[in-house]
């Protein structure tokens, strides 16, 4: 993620059925080029959402996990 200013950003991993499974990122960062590891070690595979929150806006994307 790229970010311009000093902001605030949420990064939550959810499964399908809304239930949070991990929170990556909550709290204010710097500017700049950001990467976030995700370690899925102790899910299991399936479809999962990640909700990115920015003052820009609230990102929905889904990801596929296969083990």
């Amino acid at each position: 993620m790229l970010c311009r200013g000093q902001a605030h950003v949420r990064l939550v991993i959810y499964s399908v059925l809304s239930r949070e499974v991990a929170r990556l990122v909550d709290g204010t960062i710097q500017p700049g080029r950001h990467e976030v590891s995700f370690d899925a070690s102790g899910l299991s595979s399936g479809t999962y959402l990640y909700w990115l929150e920015t003052p820009r806006g609230a990102f929905v994307k889904t990801m596929l996990l296969a083990r």
